[in-house]
């Protein structure tokens, strides 16, 4: 991804990041986009996609038709993980890891935030993470809860593990697989958070409590208040205006990330309205005289 600034970076695979580059991508903008894959994993588990105009058929085969366009338009996709989004001198840094990228604008298409446990938002920042790499020195020969939704993940763990006393790992999927004997593999999903000022339990589905000084969500993106730090939100979703802009100027959001009804044809018409947005942005930002 390298240390140039582009023009615009699109955070999120599906169908509102892809029509987001589509569009920027005509009006000759440089951009990143980037996320986990191209159109999500929510797409191919469709079993009839009945609102796309022109389509009539299952999430594979869409996917496939949107695959082909994307190689004909060459529209380039990286497969990396944002951790963060912070306002910038002309633009905003995206931390990917350990690398540090940089846009003058930035949409969101992140897709909806599944249901995490309760008291993850409450704890955030004070034992909650969804950044391995960003937090996981903090806890140093302490004992740490971890919930991972897919094998990609597997290797932050095992870095997680030559970290910590000892890592016990919730697995959302079946065959995982660690060699790290400090970790404890559990099934499912982490049932509750607990503490005081900090985090200092985690609550088994099954009931039981297990004593840890922190927690880490490992997954495709981070919920969006917790992306972009001071990002306004309303039920979990982003706040728009009609032009897809959110309250901080040059970031817009786009598709599921803004709310109801979750439809493949509102993410594509809503990425369409934020890449215009966003190209709008840039234009009056080159003309503003500098102060």
């Amino acid at each position: 991804m390298g240390n140039r600034t582009y023009d615009v970076a699109v955070i999120g695979g599906g169908i509102a990041g892809y029509t987001a580059a589509l569009t920027l991508k005509n009006f000759g903008k440089d951009f990143l986009w980037v996320g986990a894959k191209p159109f999500g994993d929510k797409l191919l588990k469709a079993e009839h996609v009945r609102n796309f105009p022109s389509f009539s058929g299952n999430g594979v085969e869409l996917a496939a038709l949107l695959e082909r366009q994307m190689i004909v338009e060459e529209i380039p996709f990286t497969k990396a993980r944002i951790d963060g989004v912070y306002a910038a001198d002309r633009g905003f840094d995206l931390m990917s890891g350990r690398e540090v990228l940089h846009a003058r604008s930035v949409i969101l298409a992140t897709g909806v935030e599944t249901k995490v446990a309760k008291g993850a938002a409450e704890y955030l920042g004070r034992g909650v993470s969804y950044c391995a790499v960003c937090d996981g020195a903090l806890y140093k020969n302490k004992r740490i809860a971890c919930e991972i939704s897919s094998k990609e993940y597997e290797d932050e763990v095992e870095y997680l593990a030559g970290i910590a006393e000892k890592v016990f790992v919730f697995c959302r999927y079946e065959g995982a697989h660690f060699h790290a004997a400090n970790i404890e593999l559990r099934q499912g999903k982490i049932g509750g958070i607990g503490g005081d000022v900090r985090v200092t339990e985690v609550l088994t589905e099954s009931g039981e409590h297990l004593a840890v000084s922190g927690v880490f969500f490992l997954k495709d993106s981070a919920p969006p208040s917790v992306l972009v730090g001071g990002l306004q939100t309303e039920g979990g979703h982003v706040k728009v205006a009609r032009d897809m802009s959110t309250h901080l100027s040059g970031l817009f959001a786009a598709g599921d990330v803004t709310g109801r009804p979750y439809q493949y044809i509102k993410a594509a018409g809503e990425g369409l309205v934020a890449a215009f947005s966003a190209c709008d942005y840039l234009a009056r930002s080159q003309n503003a005289p500098r102060s």
